[in-house]
This record gives structure tokens, sequence and C-alpha cells, in this order.
């Protein structure tokens, strides 16, 4: 709740641009992508490598639909936006029928393939661009524009605690349970009625369905464009990286592991301009800082293998102690 209304209320008095466009657009775009990761991967247990792949299918369906049919509001563009990428995930997640673990995440990486394929060579996609590159389309609902950055902050906000919502809502329903059955014991799930053909497909839908939305908020209020580059593989893994560092089969986990994400780069990258200077090019200390992110997750992960959501709830724990 303190968040919330930090988030709500006082950042959008106090933040700049830079605050905006760097850190908190792009963190609300990978917790929400993160979300959408972690019912599939940690309350599902169903391992996927292909998110940007989903995140790219919600952004150029956003953008088509509202090239094609401007007419339509753009909650309306971005929910059917949503459900195309919904049902590319039931598609790409049929081998879950048959498939588990490793080869369930190598035919999800098919998928990221053929999807990178398609963003290159089917120039319809893209409004035949020559290069590929679009411009997004202006975000205005009901007359209101949300063009500038604080705008664009305030309406990924209000996307992204919605969706949490209704994630918080579906992991405690039955539907939440069914998925948290298939992952701890599959065969004892489709014992006690767990209909486990359609509670996979049913996850990849809904985790689809929040990954392609927030593929539209990258591309709409973060990057402002959308090109192929923005949802390569490497995004599939920095998701992936989110969940596991954040903590699997945690609604919070996503933020976190966002935060960490987002926030640690950007800090690693101050620090070693700070500290080294001009001695080294670009390339160098970009090594250098992926050097030292890879180092700091290895050692968060054999810290607490459960996630920085262990960490914080362990710290926590603490103070109460203390406390009391």
């Amino acid at each position: 709740m303190l968040l919330a209304v930090i988030a709500l209320g006082i950042v959008p008095l106090v933040g700049t641009s830079y605050l905006y466009e760097a850190i908190l657009t792009p963190f609300l775009a990978l917790a929400l992508a993160g979300l959408g990761l972690n019912l599939l991967t940690g309350y599902a247990g169903l391992l996927s490598l292909g998110s940007a792949a989903f995140m790219a299918v919600g952004a150029y369906a956003a953008f088509n639909l509202s090239l094609r049919l401007p007419i339509l509001p753009l909650p309306v563009t971005i929910f059917a936006a949503g459900l195309v990428a919904a049902l590319a995930g039931v598609i790409g997640g049929l081998p879950a029928l048959r498939l588990r673990g490793f080869y369930l995440a190598v035919s999800t990486l098919a998928v990221q393939f053929f999807v990178a394929w398609a963003l290159n060579r089917i120039g319809w996609l893209s409004n035949d661009s020559p290069s590929g590159i679009v411009t997004a389309p202006r975000l205005v609902v009901a007359g209101i524009s949300f063009e500038d950055a604080r705008g664009r902050y305030l309406f990924s906000l209000a996307v992204v605690a919605l969706l949490t919502f209704a994630a918080w809502r579906l992991v405690r329903s039955p539907t939440g349970r069914d998925l948290v059955a298939i992952r701890d014991h599959e065969t004892a799930a489709r014992i006690t009625g767990v209909r486990v053909a359609r509670t996979k497909l049913l996850a990849f839908g809904l985790s689809s369905f929040i990954v392609g939305v927030a593929g539209v908020l990258w591309a709409f209020a973060y990057l402002r464009t959308l090109e192929p580059a923005g949802f390569n593989l490497d995004r599939s893994f920095q998701i992936l990286f989110i969940v596991i560092i954040g903590g699997l089969g945690t609604l919070r986990g996503a933020f976190l592991g966002a935060g960490f994400i987002v926030v640690l780069p950007l800090i690693l990258a101050r620090l070693g301009a700070a500290i080294l200077g001009d001695g080294f090019d670009s390339g160098t200390l970009e090594m250098c800082q992926r050097i030292v992110l890879g180092i700091l997750i290895v050692a968060v992960l054999i810290r607490e293998p459960a996630g920085l959501t262990a960490l914080l709830d362990r710290a926590v724990g603490r103070l109460r102690g203390r406390a009391a």
C-alpha cells in the first residue's frame, strides 16, 4: 500500500524526465513482463525462453490495430493486442502437452526465432518500413495525451497496477491453485481432478497476455518505436533473470527482480565512469559492467536461491524480531 502511494502520489511531484524515461517506465514494463512469466514458470512450473517473442507479438499487434483500425480507443487496442499475444502463447504452448523441462524451453526458443524471422521478413507487420523501424502511435486516452515523460509513466503505472491486481486475484483463485498443483506434482494433480492439458494452455495464454501488454508498454511508452532488435533473445533472458532473481512463485519477485536489473546497471555505469574515467572506451566499460552484474547475480542466488523476495522477508522478520 505504501509503495502504491509513493508511486502514484509522490513520484509524479518530485520526479524528473530522466527518472521517468530511464528508470521508472522501463522498470514497469519489465516488471509486468516478469509478472507474466512468473505465472507460467513460477506458479505453473513451465519454463519459457520466448517471452520477448510474445512481447513483440503484443507490440506489433497494437501497432497494426492502431494503424488499420484507428477508431478503436487505445485501451481496447491494448486489450486486443494482449488477446493476440495470448493466442500466440496458446499455440506456442502446445508442445507443453508432451514436453517438460529443458525440452519445453527449447520449443519456446523456436517461437522466439520464428517471431524474429517474421518481423524481419514480413514487411506488412512494420507497415513496409525499409528499416523495419516504425514510430509508435501516440498515447491518447479519451482526448487526454500521455505523451510527455510523466504521462507515459502514469499510463504505464495504471496498466501495471490493473494487471497486477488481476494476477493477484488469479493466483488466489482455484485456477491459481491448479497451476501450483501442476508445478508441484503433475501426476498427483491429474489424479485429483485437475485438467492438466487445459490448465497448461491456460497458463501459457494468461502469461502471454500479460507479457504482450508489457510489450506494448515497452514499445509505446518507453522506446517510442518498434523494431525487431527491441525484442531479441537477450530480452527473453533478461525477463527470465528478473523472475529468478526476484523469486519464483511470488508476484513481488517480478518487481524486485526488475528493480535489480534496471537500476543496478545504471548505478554500475555511473560508478564505472567515475572510477575509470576516460581511460577506457565505452565498450570496455559496458563489458566490465556486465561482468560485475553477473557476479552480483551469482552472489545473490548463492546467498538465497529463492531470490530477493526471500531475502527481503528474512530481513523484515529480523527487524520485527528485534523490535519485539
